[in-house]
């Protein structure tokens, strides 16, 4: 009995302490509006874009909904797990938002940019555990909500840290978080931070030590980006690739689909004998001899070759003419 006490008294204090956090932070924001407001009251007064902030008036929406009795998230638990209830997963999930708003303030010194975005992950990961919430197990549903939201936030922050992701796995998520901190906290304590060290306490490999810690110094950049301001050399041309890059695959792509097209077009053009020669002479891999083909049409190997370098002269005359910039394929 006494555990249960202690059990029902430690989730009052955290159901207040998330309560407490969203009313500091609804002070400090009415305290910004007032401030402004006092401020523009001294200037000329002119309409504003924005009658309110959306992160105060967000705070506001969800500060009317209120916090429910463990008694209650177990009953609300039962009908969405048994019965799939949906207004029933609404109001489990309206109630905690509060708790998604004080996760989210914890992340807030890693992201430093928008909070309602940290809110809107955290409120993602809110409705997947209202989903897998069980409610027959002794679990209170803000603890184990928590996790969800935290997960959902700590990869939106992963995934947007950079443009180029810098930790996909466990592990590289540990030490985005943990690496700084830890190395911090060696320098304080007298030691040198190297990779081994960092390792053991980490709990991962000195290689991954290394890499991330790479990751962190470094910052992203552009391959197109010029080495200098003065300069038309950018940095891309001094990365070797033994496969040709994509943008030559698909122009040599294209320009063969027009070849093809424009020598279609341009067989319809020739006679029957300089269809033969252009086929068996021009167009193949195994081109027949002159004097086979002479042979074929009773005419000399010469007059083969003289027709030959006309049906050659004739398409060129034909590409340059319907293939804009011809010349530089050839």
């Amino acid at each position: 009995m006494t555990e249960q006490k202690q059990t029902l008294n430690k989730d009052s204090k955290t159901d207040q302490g998330v309560a407490d956090t969203l009313e500091g932070v609804l002070e400090e924001s009415d305290a910004r509006r007032s401030r402004a407001e006092k401020e523009q009251s001294t200037v000329e007064p002119e309409k504003s874009l924005v009658e309110y902030d959306p992160l105060q008036r967000y705070l506001a929406e969800i500060n009317q909904y209120r916090l429910l009795s463990r008694d209650e998230e177990i009953e609300l638990g039962k009908r969405i797990r048994e019965e799939g209830d949906k207004e029933a997963a609404y109001t489990l999930a309206t109630a905690n938002l509060r708790l998604v708003v004080k996760i989210a303030l914890e992340f807030q010194r890693v992201w430093m940019q928008n909070l309602l975005d940290l809110i809107q992950e955290g409120n993602i990961g809110l409705m997947h555990a209202v989903q897998k919430f069980d409610p027959y197990k002794n679990v209170k549903f803000s603890y184990y909500a928590s996790f969800w939201i935290k997960a959902y936030i700590l990869k939106f922050i992963m995934d947007n840290w950079r443009l180029v992701k810098i930790g996909t796995t466990q592990g590289q998520r540990k030490l985005f978080f943990k690496l700084k901190k830890e190395k911090q906290n060696l320098i304080d304590q007298g030691f040198v931070p190297q990779p081994k060290l960092l390792s053991d306490r980490l709990g991962v490999s000195e290689q991954e030590i290394t890499e991330m810690d790479q990751r962190l110094d470094g910052w992203d950049l552009s391959l197109d980006e010029p080495l200098k301001d003065d300069s038309d050399t950018e940095r891309g041309e001094f990365f070797s690739s033994e496969t040709e890059s994509v943008e030559n695959q698909i122009a040599k792509k294209e320009v063969e689909g027009l070849l093809q097209e424009k020598v279609a077009e341009f067989r319809q053009q020739l006679s029957d004998r300089e269809l033969e020669i252009f086929d068996k002479r021009i167009f193949t891999d195994s081109p027949h001899t002159l004097q086979d083909i002479g042979d074929a049409y009773n005419i000399s190997r010469e007059r083969v070759r003289q027709l030959e370098k006309n049906i050659v002269k004739k398409m060129k005359a034909f590409f340059e003419r319907e293939i804009p910039d011809f010349a530089l394929y050839e």
